[in-house]
């Protein structure tokens, strides 16, 4: 089993759920107040010759009009024709966005011969939740063309692949684990988003049940220092990937 980090970009996101490029080189922080920072990074994993995506990113393209996170599967060394299936965490746009491309200003699929794996819930909830954060056009679009797979609680995907129902960041938000009988891979989407999540309690405004959100990270974390999970942290800044150890009541990421 293989994981590929596909770097999306970093960004600010304010009040208006817009997330714009964000270069400390070259921006100030404090010229975007109330903002958050953060990384966008989707994984490819290659498991037992069938490529599975992890998320899909924002769908932003780069300076040649290409898709940030096509670029990203081709440098891996893979074709983003050939992605088996797209394992979606929750359908915000910053995880959602890249499903679709834009082709002459014409939407298209992303990955037009992957299987698009989602919770039932999370599907249900975007279109009738008053937030910004879904964007409907994308999914009405996936629903006339897209191979959707619908998916309910927890359970098993595959012989390889399990999932897991959360909630807490959004109502219906779910989380992966692959086993291919050596090692395993967990991808929290964004119940785990990034180690110092994981090493600092607190409680999140951006969550639907922080506090729950808060004692998962807990769990899963305890959980991962146990089986040797390898994390996957999809907006995480100093580590992307990594496996979790717990030392007296203390997680650090290794």
């Amino acid at each position: 089993m293989q994981v590929f980090t596909l770097f999306e970009g970093s960004y600010s996101v304010d009040a208006s759920k817009r997330f714009v490029p964000f270069d400390p080189t070259i921006h100030s922080a404090k010229e975007r107040p109330a903002s958050l920072f953060i990384h966008v990074q989707p994984f490819l994993v290659e498991l037992n010759g069938s490529l599975l995506l992890f998320d899909t990113g924002l769908g932003y393209n780069n300076e040649e009009g290409e898709l940030i996170l096509h670029e990203n599967i081709r440098r891996a060394g893979f074709n983003p024709d050939d992605i088996d299936m797209v394992l979606m965490s929750h359908l915000h746009f910053d995880h959602s966005g890249g499903m679709v491309r834009y082709i002459d200003r014409k939407m298209e699929l992303s990955f037009p011969h992957a299987t698009y794996v989602i919770q039932q819930g999370e599907w249900e909830s975007a279109f009738t939740s008053s937030s910004s954060s879904y964007r409907t056009e994308i999914f009405d679009f996936l629903q006339r063309n897209a191979q959707l797979h619908f998916i309910e609680g927890s359970g098993q995907l595959t012989q390889e692949i399990s999932y897991e129902l959360t909630g807490a960041h959004t109502p219906f938000h779910q989380v992966f684990l692959l086993n291919d009988g050596k090692d395993k891979v967990f991808f929290g989407g964004d119940v785990l988003p990034e180690p110092e999540e994981l090493i600092k309690k607190f409680i999140a405004k951006y969550d639907y049940d922080g506090r729950k959100a808060m004692e998962l990270r807990e769990q899963f974390g305890a959980r991962a220092a146990v089986a040797h999970w390898n994390c996957l942290f999809y907006h995480g800044k100093s580590k992307t990937t990594g496996f979790v150890a717990l030392n007296n009541g203390q997680f650090k990421i290794v």
